[in-house]
Parts: structure tokens; sequence; C-alpha cells
């Protein structure tokens, strides 16, 4: 247990320190800051708002502004440097940046995007994408694939929204969606760090199904959603699972989100196998600092001889600091513990830090978002582990209970809309 604590007590500052030394060599980029840019913030000129107010209107009210389409892709690059060699070139146990020591195309993906604003208005998404992340992450390891499911790989959120004039506006969305669950995204390129905690692999990223989104005050808003599965791209009945979702935007800078979702992941459909997970986020955002906590938690009762019940927990507490418009860096500890093997394949517990350095480059519509990250993940049970370079016998690969990773991710962006 002592050596246990060793490993992940240090981890935050190893990580620290390998960083530091990898920055020495690009701080002269530091000198290409922008100038300090005005408050994000609209401001109105009182003596507009009084003189609005004051005088009678002449012309008839204007109709709202359409909202613009928006449109873009990105591309993702990334390499892993894993110290302890496997001959697999695999990150054991995991569904995203999963291959090692390799350069790989992780994601790259473009998008059509109409949101919608007010009472009758339709929206639209498609997302079409490729790469290594899209050949594992929504499928399941306990369930067979879904018919078309080498097709659906490919689409990312691809839905169809509307908003019903039901009192304050009832929005209904049905298609591939972002899932409710979880605090980070499929796309690197929306998340702090460049590698996705172990919390996000096995949790869905994105959801097939129908949702529904109604204001229930100025701060607080309820989800229902009614879904495929567990995970959008397997089959593992043809009974869909439900879920809600409230989330609390308590001030300016703290929101917190409670989801559930409920709903069998097995071939037998019997209430009592069914699974339910709890995820619960709370996250501060700041002007230059966010950070968040997320939790949840996991059960299902294994139709399996004895019908054991499967437990697993999660939790991560990423800290952002925006340094100026192009230098960040995010530290982010996280545990994760599977005790019966249920979502990761092996009983174990997970231990890991991950400490990332970003520095971004706007140009016009086009970003270019450069990463460098350090983490440890430390995994201790009677399956844990991650593989080595060594062998127990032929064919199969030895386990060591820690990996040390240095991550180089390049992410690059465009994004533009137009009216119609």
């Amino acid at each position: 247990m002592y050596s246990q604590r060793l490993v992940f007590g240090w981890s935050v500052q190893r990580s620290l320190k390998v960083l530091i030394v990898c920055c020495v060599a690009t701080n002269p980029l530091a000198h290409a800051q922008s100038p300090s840019s005005q408050s994000n913030e609209a401001r109105e000129s009182p003596v507009a708002v009084e003189t609005a107010q004051s005088t009678p209107s002449q012309q008839p009210s204007a109709q709202p502004e359409k909202p613009a389409w928006q449109y873009g892709g990105f591309a993702d690059i990334g390499y892993l440097r894993d110290f302890n060699d496997p001959s697999n070139h695999l990150f054991r146990s995991r569904g995203t940046v999963f291959h090692v020591n390799e350069w790989d195309l992780n994601m790259a993906g473009v998008y059509l995007k109409k949101p919608v604003a007010q009472p009758s208005d339709w929206g639209f998404e498609l997302t079409a994408q490729a790469g290594k992340d899209s050949a594992v992450f929504g499928f399941s390891a306990t369930a067979p694939n879904l018919a078309g499911s080498k097709g659906l790989r490919h689409l990312g959120p691809t839905n169809v929204s509307y908003v019903a004039p039901i009192g304050k506006g009832l929005t209904i969305q049905g298609g591939i969606f972002s899932s409710l669950i979880g605090y980070d995204s499929l796309y690197a390129k929306d998340n702090f760090n460049y590698s996705r905690p172990w919390g996000a692999d096995f949790t869905p990223y994105l959801m097939l199904g129908v949702n529904a989104t109604y204001p229930l005050t100025s701060k607080l808003s309820g989800t229902l959603f009614l879904v495929n599965g567990y995970w959008h791209l397997a089959n593992a009945n043809g009974v869909p699972s439900t879920g809600a979702q409230f989330a609390y935007k308590s001030t300016d800078h703290v929101t917190l989100k409670e989801t559930v979702i409920y709903g069998p992941h097995q071939a037998d459909t019997g209430p009592e196998f069914w699974r339910f997970l709890s995820d619960s986020i709370a996250e501060w955002k700041g002007k230059h600092l966010t950070t968040a906590f997320e939790f949840f938690a996991g059960t299902e009762k294994v139709a399996a001889t004895g019908e054991p019940r499967a437990l697993w927990v999660s939790s991560q507490l990423p800290v952002h600091w925006a340094m100026n418009s192009h230098f960040s860096v995010t530290v982010r500890p996280e545990v994760y513990w599977d005790r019966d093997g249920r979502t990761t394949g092996f009983a174990q517990t997970v231990k890991a830090n991950t400490t990332t350095l970003e520095y971004r480059i706007p140009y016009q519509r086009a970003t270019a978002i450069f990463r460098l990250e350090h983490r440890i993940d430390d995994s201790r049970g009677p399956s844990g582990g991650f593989f080595t370079g060594g062998e127990i016998r032929p064919g199969v690969p030895g386990l060591t209970p820690t990996q040390n990773l240095l991550v180089f991710g390049v992410i690059l962006t465009f994004d533009s809309q137009f009216h119609r």
C-alpha cells in the first residue's frame, strides 16, 4: 500500500517536472502573445437604453435574425510515447488514443449545423468523422454490434431538432447527439487534455435516440431522453434505455448537473438485470481558471451463474488555467475502480494523473492547437496492469502496474458560418 501511495502521490510533481523541462525549448514562443482584448461581456450605454425606452417606436418591431448556419472541420494527430515499449503498441483497456509509440490520425471530421434559437425553429446537424478513435469508442465488449455500425461509426452528432412552442419552448432532438453523461467530449479539440480520463472512455460519448429539454426556471433546465442502449453502436437487445438530467446554473460561475441512465445492457432484459448509472458534475468557471469535479457510479446484476452484482466507480478533478490567449495548463487527477472488471474487462483500480501544456495559434477562422502532455497510470488488482515489451509466453505480452506516457498532440480546426 505504501508503494502505491508513493507512485500516485508523486505523480503530479513528476508530470510538472517532465513538462517544464520539455517546454524550456519552446519558451521563445511566449512573446507571440497578442495584446489583451476587451471584456467579452456586452455592455449597453445607459443613454441608449433610456432613449430606446422613452422614445415611441415609429417602425414595426424587427423580426429576430435567423441563426447562422455553421460549418467547419478538424484533424487530430497524436503520438503517445510509452516508456514500457509494449510490443503490441496498445494502451490496455482504452477506447480512445489507444495506440502508442506511433503517429496516428486519431480523429478527423467535418460538420454542418443549423442551431435553433426560438419557438418553431427547426435545427439540423451533420458530422462525418474518421480515424483511429472511430474504430472502438461506441462499441461494447459484452454485446453484439448494431446493424449498420460500420457506417454509423463514421457519423458524429447527426440529428434534427425542433423548438416546440410550448410554454418557454420545449427543445426536441432526435438522431445521434452528444452524450448527456460525462464531462469530456469525444473530440480532443473540445477538452482541456489531449487524452481522455478513464471514466469518459467507459461512459457513452454519443447517444442514438431522442431527447427533450425544457427550461424549468431561468437557472434550472430538465432533460428526458430515450436511447437505443448504453453504447450507441451496440445491440445488446431490443429494449431501449431511458434517463434524465437536471442542469442548474446557480451563478455565472457555477454549474451543477445530475444525470441518470437506466436500462438493459444484456441479452436477458429482466428488470433485475438492468444497468443503472448516476453521473454528478460540479463546475466552476472563471476568467482564467476552470475546475470541475465529476463522480459517477454504475451497477448491474450479471445474468450469469450466481447472478453476481457488478459495480464500478469513477471520479476526476480537472483544474485548467488559461495563462493568456495562447498558453494554458491543465492538471487532472482521477480514480477508476472496476471492482468486477465489468467495464474495463479486468478487475482493477486505476489511479492516474495527467498534466497538459497547450499552445494555441489562431489565424482568421482557423486554429492550430499544440499539446504536450504527461500522464502516469497505476493499475492494481488481480487482473490490472499495462502491456510491456516482454512476453509471458509466445503471443502473450507481459504486464506491469505502472505506465508513463509522454504525449504530443496537434489539432487543426476550421470554423465558419453563413446566412441563408
